[in-house]
């Protein structure tokens, strides 16, 4: 087979632009995890201090979540309209004042308020960061660029709670929310000085061809693609040291243990999977193969016998395998985006992981309170496995078009 089918092209030296860019980028998308995770590891302390229970407190998280996926899309299109560089920087420093309020307010009811604003601010990430990267980075450098993207928000979720009890043990609570959202700030002056300038919107032609319609068969499978994606490594993430736990396979400290191989390996993957997204342009396939050995471990785990240790080795490999799938799933929604529109197609398509990790937790729960623990590892590899059969399906629908254009 040539290299032609196989790969791209040798990749080229980064240019300084490309480096100010990419760097900016993923300080907003690691500040963004952070940003997640601001209140929850504080939730034992805010529940003395504000007086209410974990329940009104996880409230404020769904909120955030709620938000967030409903009005994603919506900003998606926005981008493409303003520009990516004016939505992002106007998205932190949305968030960055819904913290720093809270840390001055500080009531339970501000807290919702804060949750609501900063949800809206979250949305601003995907679509802004993928239309940024996607004309600010050389093609040949494209998947690189998106697996250091997205290693930026894993990390910026890993150190959020240990930054975060650190902050209030040197200036409380508020203090710790209030840094947070100072921190955003910093991270705006970043975007607005590296990254492009937003390019001039003009008006089309009277005559000119419509633009193409963005909700399509490929953006629907393509959401589709990150539903399943949600649902399995949110409710995997969220679940699984429970039901390791619960089924008496391992104490507490070796199932956290085994959580911590699955993320590192996750972390690790996604670096691997840049290298490979910018070698093989077939990202479907890359796609589908990891999901579909990570879907063949997972259900290996779920009904065959195994050594504790297997088990949490296993783990890390699967979190290797979709980690690497990430970097090849973002160039699959590269592909489908028309010039001029990928904050839409992103911002859309994105809505789709939103739904999966609302979805997950309330049924990879529902799974161990029944009483099947083991049912964690079933399900996440029948959404890994539906995961595997979408990333086919789509690229076979992109070799298609790709033939059809040629």
């Amino acid at each position: 087979m040539s290299t032609a089918t196989l790969g791209a092209p040798a990749p080229q030296s980064w240019t300084p632009a490309e480096k100010r860019t990419l760097a900016s980028v993923g300080l907003a998308h690691g500040l963004s995890h952070l940003h997640m995770l601001v209140f929850a590891p504080l939730f034992p302390l805010l529940h003395g201090e504000l007086g209410v229970g974990f329940v009104e407190l996880g409230l404020a998280l769904t909120l955030f979540s709620v938000v967030s996926a409903v009005t994603q899309a919506p900003v998606g299109f926005l981008v493409d309209r303003i520009g990516p560089r004016r939505v992002l920087t106007a998205g932190l420093i949305l968030g960055g004042l819904a913290y720093v309020s809270f840390g001055l307010v500080g009531t339970y009811g501000w807290m919702i308020v804060t949750a609501m604003v900063a949800g809206l601010a979250n949305a601003v990430y995907h679509p802004s960061d993928y239309a940024i990267l996607n004309t600010g980075i050389g093609g040949s450098r494209m998947g690189r660029a998106f697996s250091l993207h997205t290693f930026s928000g894993y990390l910026g979720g890993a150190i959020a709670p240990g930054l975060m009890l650190g902050l209030t043990g040197l200036v409380g609570v508020k203090g710790a929310v209030m840094a947070a959202g100072l921190a955003a700030f910093v991270a705006a002056a970043a975007v607005w000085l590296a990254c492009p300038a937003d390019a001039v919107r003009v008006k089309p032609k009277a005559g000119a061809a419509p633009k193409p319609r963005i909700i399509n068969a490929t953006v629907i499978s393509l959401t589709g693609f990150f539903i399943v994606i949600g649902l399995s490594i949110g409710g995997l993430n969220g679940f699984v040291v429970s039901a390791l736990v619960i089924s008496g396979t391992m104490p507490m400290a070796m199932a956290s243990a085994a959580l911590t191989a699955l993320l590192v390996g996750s972390a690790s993957g996604v670096l691997i999977g840049g290298w490979l997204a910018d070698r093989f342009r077939r990202h479907g396939l890359v796609a589908a193969s990891g999901f579909g050995v990570a879907a063949v471990i997972m259900l290996g785990i779920a009904t065959l016998p195994m050594p504790p240790l297997l088990i949490a080795v296993l783990m890390g490999l699967s979190g290797i395998l979709t980690g690497l799938c990430m970097p090849s799933r973002d160039m699959m929604v590269r592909a489908a985006s028309p010039p001029g529109q990928a904050g839409a197609v992103f911002g859309v398509v994105s809505t789709g992981f939103n739904i999966g990790g609302m979805v997950g937790p309330p049924l990879f729960g529902w799974i161990v309170e029944s009483g099947h623990p083991y049912g964690v590892f079933l399900m996440g590899g029948v959404f890994m496995a539906a995961t595997c059969v979408t990333a086919v399906a789509q690229d076979i629908r992109q070799a298609r078009r790709t033939a059809a254009a040629s």
